[in-house]
């Protein structure tokens, strides 16, 4: 039986630009660099070194030629955030693509882009 989500995979055109965008502008630690030396490079972050899941960032080019049927299109992420507000501010303020604050039955919610115009989604949990 599976009991938790332990990674999601992220496939990205510029694994750097990525780790850049998810630590310095989303708050975001790497946890771990692996490079087996062949050219298959993984960088993983999370939001905390204790988090349960993280975000491995994958070469999107080269899973493609070695993998041609996965799907390599990008998750839809919800991340929940106890400091909703100050996060909004804070992204707007790093100049990351910030759509408005929603209203929604399960609470407020925003999008934001990273830096290749991916699209994920935060929910204000207290």
């Amino acid at each position: 039986m599976i009991s938790k989500v332990g990674q999601i995979m992220l496939y990205v055109n510029n694994q750097d630009e990525a780790r850049e965008f998810w630590t310095e502008k989303v708050g975001f630690s790497v946890i771990s660099e692996e490079d087996n030396g062949q050219g298959m490079r993984w960088i993983e972050i999370a939001p905390t070194k204790e988090a349960e899941t993280s975000i491995i960032l994958h070469n999107k080019e080269l899973i493609a030629k070695m993998q041609p049927e996965l799907n390599l299109g990008t998750p839809s992420l919800m991340f929940f955030s106890k400091k909703f507000d100050n996060l909004y501010s804070d992204l707007l303020n790093k100049n990351v693509t910030v759509g408005e604050i929603v209203n929604m039955p399960s609470g407020r919610v925003f999008n934001f882009a990273d830096s290749e115009n991916n699209y994920f989604a935060v929910m204000e949990k207290k």
